[in-house]
Formats: structure tokens, C-alpha cells, sequence
């Protein structure tokens, strides 16, 4: 007991205050939306395809463009899908390979396409159309990081640009695809930098010390567990409750402290002690120390076996689109592609451009070359989300579409491949690993399972009254541990509190 007191006692000491600061700046996260666009936002401001004749199809923009393209983008991988929409007035083919790296390519010629600052501010009228006028547009810079982005490597780097309308709303487009990754406001960039970006420690990428925020995320997280782990035990063996004629502290008291900050942080760990552990653990785990589970995705490797190599075809002219349309999707699997128009609600129609539909036993060999000498234990249509598979943290229904095919893999591991009948993108794999990450991880810390899963509101109000009992006991911890070191460290006390100290010792 003499033990776990002292080393609740100085964690607490060490980590008061950032604990305060990981509980506020998660409360912001929990009442705040992403800065980062999904991909149904990015869709609901595209402007209107158009296509005209003599616009390129997927397979011979490709075809011409290869050799114009930088060798590494082609070299050991293999184009996996792409996506033909207007960047400013031009139409352009947005090419990603199984690496996930990313060039737009001219569907007029198959050039490779600079999205220089003029291109971007005419993306981002293009975008205000669908939404409000503004006064003007800015350009701003032109960076190799920004905040709050996705995917990143892939789309770097970045233009920013103002628009003109009081909200100071800044625009961030990459200058790799000219898609439009951000649209925040100042409100929004302001909930940003005092939610997520203190949250993840991201203070240290202006340091230069980006590379050590993970291992710092571990550290303090597992510390922070061990201090609330050590806090519960010591409180539930302090406590007496008065069951069974049990005896209690003096004047009817429960906790034997009578100290007021001692008493509330007596009781706000008691209560939720258990559930300040449990985001300090899983915020632990979520940095994957030791990378003690499985990889996140699918390797480049993976992928490549899946898509396997293909006869490379002209595809031919593009098929006639509704005037809804705001891009064409091109997917390929094997020797089979489809094609899919969008639009801005996400809505998607296959189009007859593709060379083959890609039906079931297209899906399955893909899954069997994934699988190499690993045979398949089964396959199951998914109409609904499962535990697993599930549309959240700022991916909608357009990233994790319904319905989903599941093929099972009969390994130790028990790999499950997430696929999607309609294009035959593969959208999740996960193993017994990348399950129990998702139970120690994501379930605890973010509440995103059974009941809370389909009920917002009723899960935020749940993680809020928590999060707030949490704060109640770090500012509690807080003003304990300066206590504690104004007694450990007399340099710290005030000048009258010296004063005092000294005439008692006189005394």
C-alpha cells in the first residue's frame, strides 16, 4: 500500500497538469467536427463533369501518360483506380497506385497536370459556387504540411488560400490532385488547435521533433494509466462504505480525508477513476508501442497481389453521363474494371466504360491472390455495419459503402478482407490482432460500439459526463500536487508563506 501511494502520489505530481489539458482538449474533440473534408464533402462541391468528345478514358490516359509520369510512381506498383473530374476548367484524371501515391494527369492528352496557385484559386471559386458568394479570394503559401490533413504524403504539398468572407475561412487544395482537403473556418481552426492538435501532441512537429511525438504519446499515456490504476486501489481500500456493520472514519464519514480538494478527488476518482484509466491505457495503445499489433492496412505488396497484373486495353471513348455527374470513378481488379458516375450526394451509377464487370468469382480470386498459399474459409455479404466495419472518425457512408462483401481467410490470424461488391476496392482487412486493437483502442476510447454506435447525441452527452468528472479530478490533482511540492521544495513557497514557516521554526 505504502508503495502504490507514493507512485500515485508523484505520477500525480509529474502529470497533473497535462492531464488537465489531455481531458479539456479532449472534451473540445468531443464536442467539435474534423477540420479534414470527407469525401462526400469533397463530392457535394465538385462542379459538373461535362464530358466532351475526345476526353481520355481511364485506361488510355494511363497508357499515355506512363512515360511522362515520375518512375518511382510507376516502378514495383500497380495503378489501382482513378478519378476523372474538372480542376478548374481542365479535365483531369486523378491516378493512385496500390503505394496510395497520387498524380492528376491531363484527360485531354494525358499530361501530367501543375496545380499552381491560379489552378487552385479557381478550384476554390469553383467550390464557393455551390455554396455562397465572396468577396475575393487570397493565395496565401504554398506548404509541405498543414494541419489536420489526411493522407498527407500522398497529396503534398498544399495551397492556401483566404476567402473574402468574414469568417476567415482558409482553403487548403493539394497541389499534387487538386482536391480540396480543407475548408475551416476561423471558429473551426480555433476548436482544431485546442482540441486535436494539443490532444496529439502535435506542439512537437514545430520543434522538430515530430519523429518523438508518437513515443511521447506512449509514454505519457502509460504513465497517466499507471497513476489512475494505482489511484483506484489505493481509494477502494481507503474507502469504507459502512455495509455490514462494517466501521466507518469519524463523523460518519466514508473517505477519511476532510480537506475539501483531497475529499473531491477522493470521490471524482472513485466514480471515475475506472474511466480516466481506460482512455490513459487505450490512449497508450492507440501509438501501437512495440508494434505489438498488426499493421493497420493492407502492404503495398498486399494490394499488388490483390489487383493483380492486367492486359493494359484502350477502353475506348467515355460512355454518356447523367448532367449530375461530378466525377467518374475508374476501378480495376485483374483483368476486369467498371466504371462509376457520382454525384453530389454521393449517389453512384455504373457506367458501361469498363472493360468486364466485376462479378463474385472476380472478387474471390483477388481475395485468393491476396491470400497466396492461404485458402479461404468463407465469404458473407454484409448488408449492415458490423463491429468492425463501421462508417465514423470522419469517414461517411462514400468511404465505407453498404453493401460489403467479407471474405474469410484460413489463417491463424483469422483474416477477414472487407470488399466492396461494386468496384472491388478492398476497404478493410483486419486479423484477430487488428480485433483486439479495435476492442482495447477504439471501443474505449471513442464509445463506438453496440448501442452507442447508432445514437450521436446520446454518446457524446455519455463521454462528455465523464470526460467532465475526469477534469474535476486533475484540477483536484492538481492542486494537490502543488501542495505537494511546495512541502518537497521550499523554493516554491510563496514569500509570506516562508515568512510563517520560518517564525513556527523559531517558535
Amino acid at each position: 500500500m505504502p508503495v502504490l501511494l507514493f507512485v500515485h502520489r508523484w505520477i500525480g505530481v509529474a502529470l497533473a497538469i497535462f492531464m488537465v489539458g489531455w481531458l479539456s482538449s479532449g472534451l473540445v474533440i468531443a464536442n467539435s467536427d474534423s477540420i479534414a473534408l470527407s469525401r462526400a464533402a469533397q463530392l457535394a462541391h465538385l462542379p459538373l463533369l461535362d464530358p466532351q468528345p475526345g476526353w481520355l478514358s481511364a485506361e488510355a490516359a494511363i497508357a499515355t501518360s506512363s512515360s511522362r509520369l515520375p518512375e518511382s510512381f510507376t516502378r514495383g506498383a500497380i495503378i489501382a483506380e482513378a478519378r476523372l473530374a474538372r480542376i478548374g476548367d481542365a479535365p483531369a484524371w486523378i491516378v493512385e497506385n496500390t503505394r496510395g501515391e497520387k498524380h492528376a494527369v491531363s484527360a485531354i492528352d494525358g499530361a501530367p497536370i501543375d496545380i499552381s496557385p491560379r489552378i487552385a484559386e479557381q478550384i476554390v471559386q469553383s467550390w464557393l459556387s455551390t455554396e455562397k458568394s465572396v468577396a475575393g479570394i487570397a493565395w496565401l503559401d504554398t506548404a509541405e504540411s498543414v494541419i489536420g490533413v489526411r493522407n498527407a504524403e500522398a497529396l503534398k504539398p498544399f495551397h492556401r488560400l483566404s476567402a473574402l468572407d468574414g469568417e476567415g475561412t482558409i482553403f487548403v487544395v493539394s497541389a499534387k490532385t487538386g482536391d480540396v482537403v480543407q475548408a475551416a473556418t476561423r471558429l473551426e481552426r480555433g476548436l482544431y488547435y485546442a482540441g486535436a492538435w494539443l490532444h496529439l501532441f502535435r506542439p512537437l512537429d514545430l520543434l522538430n521533433a515530430g519523429d518523438f511525438r508518437r513515443t511521447a504519446l506512449s509514454w505519457a499515456g502509460g504513465f497517466a494509466f499507471i497513476g489512475a490504476l494505482t489511484g483506484i486501489v489505493v481509494g477502494l481500500v481507503k474507502w469504507r462504505p459502512g455495509l455490514f456493520g462494517r466501521p466507518t472514519y469519524s463523523q460518519g464519514r466514508t473517505q477519511p480525508y476532510r480537506e475539501k480538494w483531497l475529499t473531491y478527488h477522493f470521490w471524482a476518482g472513485l466514480i471515475g477513476g475506472v474511466f480516466v484509466a481506460g482512455w490513459a491505457g487505450s490512449g497508450f495503445l492507440s501509438t501501437n508501442p512495440g508494434q505489438i499489433f498488426s499493421p493497420a492496412a493492407a502492404s503495398p505488396a498486399e494490394l499488388a497481389r490483390y489487383y493483380g497484373s492486367a492486359q493494359q486495353r484502350d477502353g475506348g471513348p467515355l460512355p454518356q453521363v447523367t448532367e449530375k455527374a461530378v466525377e467518374l470513378r475508374w476501378s480495376r481488379l485483374g483483368d476486369a474494371s467498371v466504371l462509376y458516375a457520382y454525384d453530389r450526394d454521393g449517389l453512384r451509377q455504373l457506367l458501361g466504360g469498363g472493360s468486364a464487370s466485376i462479378d463474385d468469382a472476380g472478387l474471390v480470386a483477388a481475395a485468393t491472390r491476396l491470400a497466396g498459399a492461404t485458402a479461404l474459409a468463407g465469404r458473407e455479404r454484409l448488408e449492415n455495419y458490423d463491429s468492425y466495419y463501421v462508417a465514423g472518425h470522419g469517414q461517411s457512408a462514400t468511404e465505407r459503402p453498404l453493401p460489403v462483401l467479407r471474405v474469410d481467410l484460413a489463417d491463424a490470424g483469422h483474416t477477414s478482407l472487407y470488399v466492396d461488391p461494386a468496384d472491388g476496392r478492398l476497404l478493410l482487412k483486419l486479423d484477430d490482432s487488428r480485433r483486439t486493437f479495435r476492442w482495447l483502442y477504439s471501443a474505449i476510447h471513442h464509445w463506438d460500439f453496440g448501442w452507442f454506435r447508432n445514437h450521436h447525441a446520446a454518446r457524446r452527452g455519455w463521454i462528455v459526463s465523464w470526460a467532465l468528472l475526469g477534469l474535476v479530478l486533475a484540477v483536484s490533482a492538481a492542486t494537490l500536487a502543488w501542495r505537494r511540492l511546495k512541502r518537497s521544495v521550499p523554493s516554491l513557497a510563496l514569500p509570506s508563506q516562508k515568512a510563517r514557516s520560518s517564525v513556527a521554526r523559531a517558535q
